[in-house]
């Protein structure tokens, strides 16, 4: 629902979208566009989810320079697994697009309207 609610919004505003799923997208192609907003639930002891955490470490390498947003939903914890994402995208060199946005459980409507703010903010 967070991922479908930020998509909507960038392409509400004009900007090209390229989405998909961690397990079916490519990191080259991620890595082409100007902005890059990526989303994972935590995962047991607040981790990325699996596909995700794959995803990534192929995208990595190519951060630098590149504004990166992060995004997720979490059910129990304070949200380390985003805070721990974030320091991996610094240390790849990549610059932060927006604050990493957490939602507990699933958005409901005012969740909903922070994902289509935060993806404004994140593409400016």
């Amino acid at each position: 629902m967070m991922a479908n609610a930020i998509c909507q919004s960038v392409k509400e505003s004009g900007a090209e979208v390229v989405f998909g799923s961690a397990d079916s997208s490519d990191a080259s192609t991620a890595a082409s566009c100007d902005v890059i907003l990526l989303g994972s639930p935590a995962m047991g002891d607040e981790i990325l989810e699996d596909s995700m955490e794959d995803f990534y470490t192929g995208l990595e390498a190519s951060l630098k320079g590149k504004k990166t947003g992060i995004f997720g939903s979490y059910d129990w914890g304070d949200g380390q697994w985003l805070r721990d994402w974030e320091e991996r995208i610094k240390a790849a060199g990549g610059l932060s697009a927006a604050q990493p946005l957490m939602i507990n459980l699933t958005p409901d409507d005012d969740g909903i309207a922070k994902c289509k703010a935060w993806a404004k903010e994140a593409i400016k």
